[in-house]
């Protein structure tokens, strides 16, 4: 169907077995992603953005206790089906994955063109030669110097590495791309250059991305829709120019507040105290220690409410249809 989401999940959970107990790095997270969008998820370190990534992708440490939800991709739910189906069908063939880190994924022995071309040899059996004419267009999409195919990783610079590893990611032509902080090392100016490529790319050939970070800015730029992550859920989930100039949680208020800008009189405001334990989250609302308006019915484990009819946030002073 031409209106189905290429990603619907439902409820998905995974759960780390520790020493001192289960960690609930996500827990009952809900969100979709259309043809051609770009979903941003957003949120501070140890939320659980990166498991969540790893849940999807089924890319996992051998800790986990627990599994669950609904992945559906283009309608399929991928979780009824084994590590071995995954693998062949979905993981690189329909969605790929910018690891957290990406410019130490390169292999330093090996030319990057060859690093490149080998999922569509490896997933799709192309030949040599097929998978290296690939490669020269990705390079071109991504905007590397074809010549460049010959080189090992350590003669390319940050950016340059950081762009090999996001043509890999489109080689095979997947219907999307997750992609975890795939700027976060880099300069800002690189950084501006990489967001640009990605929004031609999305523009030009219609794949749709998720992007994982918790840099504000930079999200900005390429986002059509946001998904703020707390202590393993989603708090709000908006348009991004919605989310971005008015949001309704309280912790994106102060997210958003914390961000310094270039026309304003104001300082910065910090986020008071630090985020719960994902060993043992609290009952009520995850942010309600840190919250400036909790009252009485925090206690409880808010619902998403709509506040519009494309946003919706997990708090209770939305609860009658409310404002803040």
């Amino acid at each position: 169907m031409a209106d189905r989401p290429v990603l619907d999940v439902r409820d998905l959970q995974l759960h780390y077995r520790t020493r001192t107990g289960s960690v609930r790095a996500v827990d009952g997270v809900d969100f979709q992603v259309q043809r051609g969008e770009a979903l941003v998820i957003l949120g501070e370190s140890g939320c659980g953005k990166s498991s969540l990534a790893k849940a999807l992708l089924r890319v996992l440490p051998r800790n986990i206790s627990h599994l669950g939800g609904q992945v559906r991709v283009d309608g399929m739910d991928t979780m009824h089906y084994s590590e071995e189906w995954f693998r062949r069908n979905i993981r690189w063939q329909r969605m790929s994955f910018v690891m957290q880190a990406a410019m130490n994924a390169l292999n330093p022995v090996v030319r990057v063109g060859k690093q490149v071309a080998e999922p569509l040899r490896v997933h799709q059996g192309a030949s040599k030669a097929h998978a290296q004419h690939r490669a020269r267009e990705v390079f071109e999409l991504v905007g590397i110097p074809p010549d460049f195919l010959q080189r090992y990783p350590f003669e390319l610079s940050g950016g340059m590495r950081q762009r090999a590893v996001l043509a890999m990611s489109l080689i095979t032509e997947p219907d999307l791309v997750l992609m975890d902080e795939p700027t976060s090392a880099l300069d800002v100016l690189t950084q501006a250059s990489i967001m640009n490529r990605l929004k031609g790319i999305k523009r030009d050939t219609g794949t749709s991305f998720v992007l994982i970070t918790h840099d504000v800015a930079t999200s900005s730029e390429l986002a059509d829709r946001v998904a703020l992550m707390y202590a393993g859920r989603i708090v709000e989930h908006a348009p991004a120019e919605t989310f971005f100039t008015d949001p309704a949680h309280p912790y994106a208020k102060l997210l958003m507040s914390s961000v310094p800008r270039l026309r304003q009189h104001e300082r910065p405001q910090s986020i008071p105290g630090e985020p719960p334990s994902l060993a043992e989250p609290p009952a009520g609302c995850r942010f309600a220690d840190r919250c400036p308006q909790a009252f009485e019915r925090c206690g409880e484990d808010p619902p998403a409410f709509n506040v519009t009819d494309e946003q919706a946030t997990r708090c209770w002073l939305y609860a009658d249809g409310g404002t803040s």
